[in-house]
């Protein structure tokens, strides 16, 4: 067992290489709605519960029943309005489940990166082959549901394994070659792109995913309140503006159509949306075109300032 993850070495925020993202935004903003299906009673996994209550866990399937019945519609088209396209962090089982919103999003030119098959199957207690076989058949389904060639991963119920990222850049170039398996939003380790140490030596990159703007972790873990997580978005952006004007910052908020679609939250969340879109120098973007500007114009760049650094450091 590893002591540390040993995905990347120490990077210092001052005096870093300057990141330009295009037409010169301080800001590349991506939105990550994670798109899931969970299932009632999954097979159990001895290392984590599927639900914090007995089955039938009828309440917890629900809600997540109406994110995807009621709050996706309502979340699309809230994004549709700001210019903003989704990147779906998706459970592949839903292109079976509910082939209907993965049209919605293929209409809108969504990017869909594999979140696993189902949110409630987890990495734990995986042997390596197993996992590879489940990384490689939600590439294969996004593939076959909606032509894209899978680039970005986010492990289901972020349940990992030492293994996790080495299998899928090395599913996406098996199947794909470098046009997929190329970026993780698993870390949650900095504010700008990160260069990924793997086993095959592949050019990868971390981009930043914010566990403290995704509205699950905001709402349940934190129980704050819609108007404080809305004020949050605005605080988080605000600071990435402001240092984005030496190099460019991500900014990512990861959403649920079951929690920031809410009703009574989602005002909240869309005078956020306007706030930041309202500044013109913001990359609205993808996850996808993040990683791929990163790796084209300033990972080389990056890999060196980082191999420098730690040469010094010694």
């Amino acid at each position: 067992m590893k002591e540390e993850p040993g995905y990347y070495d120490y990077w210092p925020y001052e005096n870093r290489p300057k990141i330009k993202w295009p037409n010169g935004a301080r800001v590349a903003l991506w939105v990550a709605p994670n798109i899931e299906f969970y299932e009632l009673n999954p097979p159990a996994n001895p290392q984590r519960a599927a639900w914090p209550q007995p089955y039938p866990a009828v309440g917890g399937y629900s809600i997540r029943d109406y994110g995807n019945r009621v709050g996706h519609t309502r979340q699309m088209q809230l994004l549709e309005k700001y210019g903003i396209r989704g990147s779906i962090s998706l459970s592949t089982a839903l292109c079976d489940h509910h082939p209907e919103i993965i049209d919605m999003c293929k209409e809108r030119n969504w990017e869909f990166f594999s979140h696993g098959i189902y949110n409630t199957r987890y990495t734990y207690g995986m042997s390596e082959e197993q996992e590879r076989d489940m990384i490689r058949d939600s590439i294969e389904t996004i593939y076959k549901h909606t032509g894209q060639k899978c680039a970005g991963y986010l492990a289901p119920a972020l349940s990992h394994s030492e293994y996790t990222l080495d299998l899928f850049a090395e599913a996406g170039t098996e199947l794909f070659g470098n046009d997929a398996g190329f970026y993780t939003c698993d870390l949650f380790h900095d504010d700008q792109p990160t260069p990924i140490h793997l086993r095959s030596g592949k050019r990868f990159v971390s981009i930043p995913y914010s566990l403290e703007m995704n509205d699950t972790i905001a709402y349940v873990v934190n129980k704050v309140e819609p108007r404080r997580y809305g004020q949050m978005i605005k605080d988080n952006f605000d600071r990435l503006y402001q240092e984005g004007a030496e190099s460019g910052t991500i900014m990512c908020i990861p959403t649920h159509n079951y929690q920031v679609s809410c009703p009574h939250r989602l005002r909240a969340f869309e005078e956020a949306l306007e706030y930041i879109t309202g500044h013109s120098d913001v990359w609205i973007t993808t996850g996808k075109e993040i990683a791929q500007h990163f790796l084209d114009n300033h990972y080389d760049t990056v890999n060196d300032d980082i191999a420098s650094k730690i040469v010094g450091a010694k």
